[in-house]
């Protein structure tokens, strides 16, 4: 039923992208936390400032283990009566487990969401957003649910069941279709993600989270705070998330691992962590990079020859 309701939109590099598109996204989840201790929990566990998150605002963050490690990186924001933690759905059990574990301690209850997730993509998704939301906010309650901005082009709607029909019936003007067309944006925007592959492998600052806010420096302490705090000061991170671009026979996925030119041959460079492939081969990827290499370092996948293309914001400290 869902592939006949938000089917496969096929693109060609070149093509302009649809202005308005809605999918169901199947491949991400949220974590829910309420109860009188959830906002001083989540503060000692993630790498955001949970205390000074506004009710209308949302930001990126990062769940790590005590060694720095990411079980997660997720988008927060306040729903409900408590927060959602918008998150891909690969890794989210093992999330549940790591984020649970002291939870004991406090009055707090943390639970995966049935509800419904929506990505409406678009430049024109915002205008659709407007007419039918009483506030201008990055956070939003509706009718439908909870509205939260994900990126300038991507909006994510938590929504119920019950709720779905009336809403389908006010989206003539939008393009619906399968979630392919989220990974796309969030890949053009740089937004890093944490997939089952990907799991308690890498710090905060090897997926850029400090240079999309994803990081408090100066917050109080919170699990995995010394490794993260010591990458920053020390300059002991090593590594970066780069956008990359090439032709590829086959999606690439999280976890596989890309090669980089060394002299006239080739050695394990870095690891996918999302791709995007049109229809006629070109492919978008994110990956994880040395991020000292040379300007004229060389990236090979699939037997082809990629390159770097400019990330949309800076990874200099400021």
């Amino acid at each position: 039923m869902m592939s006949t309701l938000f089917p496969a939109l096929n693109l060609n590099k070149d093509e302009p992208l649809p202005s308005f598109t809605v999918s169901e996204l199947n491949d991400w989840a949220l974590i829910t936390m309420i109860g009188a201790d959830k906002k001083s929990y989540l503060q000692g566990q993630v790498t955001c400032d949970v205390v000074s998150l506004a009710q209308d605002e949302i930001t990126f963050g990062g769940h790590c283990d005590a060694k720095g490690k990411l079980w997660s990186i997720f988008q927060l924001f306040h729903h409900n009566d408590g927060y959602a933690l918008f998150q891909r759905k690969s890794a989210i059990e093992t999330e549940l487990t790591e984020i649970k574990k002291y939870a004991v301690f406090s009055k707090v209850d943390i639970s995966i969401s049935d509800e419904i997730l929506l990505g409406f993509t678009g430049d024109k998704a915002l205008e659709w957003i407007n007419q039918h939301t009483d506030s201008n906010a990055n956070v939003r309650v509706s009718k439908f649910g909870t509205f939260a901005k994900v990126s300038d082009t991507q909006w994510l709607l938590v929504t119920t069941d019950d709720k779905k029909e009336e809403l389908l019936s006010l989206l003539s003007e939008a393009t619906l279709c399968d979630e392919a067309i989220w990974s796309l944006h969030h890949i053009k925007h740089a937004l890093p993600q944490i997939d089952a592959p990907l799991c308690n492998e890498h710090i905060p600052q090897a997926l850029n989270l400090q240079a999309i806010n994803g990081i408090s420096f100066k917050k109080g302490c919170y699990t995995g705070q010394e490794t993260v705090a010591r990458a920053k000061y020390r300059g002991i991170n090593k590594r970066a998330m780069y956008l990359l671009s090439g032709l590829s026979e086959a999606r690439p996925c999280a976890g596989d691992a890309i090669e980089r030119s060394v002299g006239e041959n080739w050695r394990k460079g870095g690891t996918i962590v999302s791709a995007y492939r049109f229809e006629d081969g070109h492919t978008l990827a994110l990956a994880i990079l040395p991020n000292d290499l040379d300007e004229d370092t060389q990236f090979k996948l699939q037997e082809s020859i990629w390159e770097k293309v400019e990330l949309p914001y800076s990874l200099n400290d400021e």
